[in-house]
């Protein structure tokens, strides 16, 4: 390794480029499905636990890695410097590599469906996997008309939340899918973040992200409502009998989401400020579904 990689700020570009703290926006959905398994048929399938986190990891891989390949042909990463593309200057490598983790990811996956001799959960995964590629992938490319979040709240919610409780139990839950709800509404919020420090960019390769729409000021007002709806969606989950009163865990995540409010509303058209907002949004989503899931767990 050259002189030049291993130096503090090209390590930082490439710590930025690999996103090691998203990934647990891979984990989350399979950690609250499962919980909501135990909680009704106390038993835990932890080989198929582990095996599914594993595959979600991959594929969540698999995906990012393309994205940059797929932004890197429309030239909207041209000044993103921890682009993996534009850090290797290798497209066909990163393409490559994001396809073979895609299949490990997949194997994973088959193996549950082998366990238990049911197709049910590659099924839903690769819907998943579709409307992944839907977000960035031509000709579709959905994520530049503004439908990103939209896509990233079925496939993070209720397809994986329910993908993960059938894993450990073969059955259906109306009480998963309206958890994966909440689930659903942080994992978009980390995407929509991730639009504020990058208007300009979005506008001249032609992405109408939600923040280019709307405005950054309207943005800031609208994570607000978003963030908060994953509260009061608990606490009428809790009032309606249908999450446990234990699942109230997850307001103690709020000093995370007033951190994240607060900064967007006062930094919102301030790209060299608000560019860290994303990450404030992933403490945010850790912290609301670990919690969320214990709260079933303990219920």
């Amino acid at each position: 390794m050259t002189t030049k990689l291993i130096s503090y700020p090209n390590k930082k570009l490439w710590m930025a480029a690999l996103k090691p703290p998203m990934y647990s926006v891979a984990i989350m959905p399979i950690w609250v499905g499962t919980a909501i398994a135990f909680s009704e048929t106390k038993t835990f399938h932890g080989a198929v636990f582990s095996t599914f986190v594993a595959a979600a990891i991959c594929i969540l891989a698999w995906e990012n890695l393309s994205n940059d390949v797929f932004d890197s042909e429309t030239g909207i990463d041209k000044n993103k410097h921890h682009s993996l593309v534009n850090l290797t200057g290798n497209k066909t490598l990163i393409f490559w590599l994001g396809n073979l983790l895609l299949g490990l990811g997949l194997l994973g996956i088959l193996a549950i469906a082998w366990w238990q001799q049911d197709l049910t959960v590659i099924g839903i995964i690769l819907l998943c996997c579709a409307l992944g590629y839907t977000y960035q992938g031509p000709p579709f490319r959905l994520g530049y008309q503004g439908l990103g979040e939209i896509i990233c709240f079925f496939a993070f919610g209720p397809l994986a939340v329910s993908a993960a409780y059938y894993s450990q139990t073969a059955n259906w839950s109306w009480r998963a899918l309206v958890a994966s709800i909440v689930v659903g509404i942080a994992t978009s919020l980390i995407l929509f973040c991730s639009h504020f420090h990058q208007v300009k960019d979005d506008i001249a390769a032609g992405k109408r992200s939600p923040i280019v729409r709307l405005g950054t000021q309207r943005g800031a007002e609208l994570l607000q409502l978003f963030t908060g709806s994953i509260y009061a969606l608990t606490f009428i989950g809790v009032l309606w009998g249908i999450f446990p009163s234990w699942t109230l865990l997850s307001w103690v995540s709020l000093p995370f989401a007033r951190q994240l409010c607060h900064h967007v509303q006062t930094n919102h058209n301030q790209p060299d400020k608000v560019n860290n907002c994303k990450f404030i949004a992933v403490s945010v989503h850790f912290w609301i579904c670990l919690l969320f899931g214990l709260g079933f767990v303990f219920g």
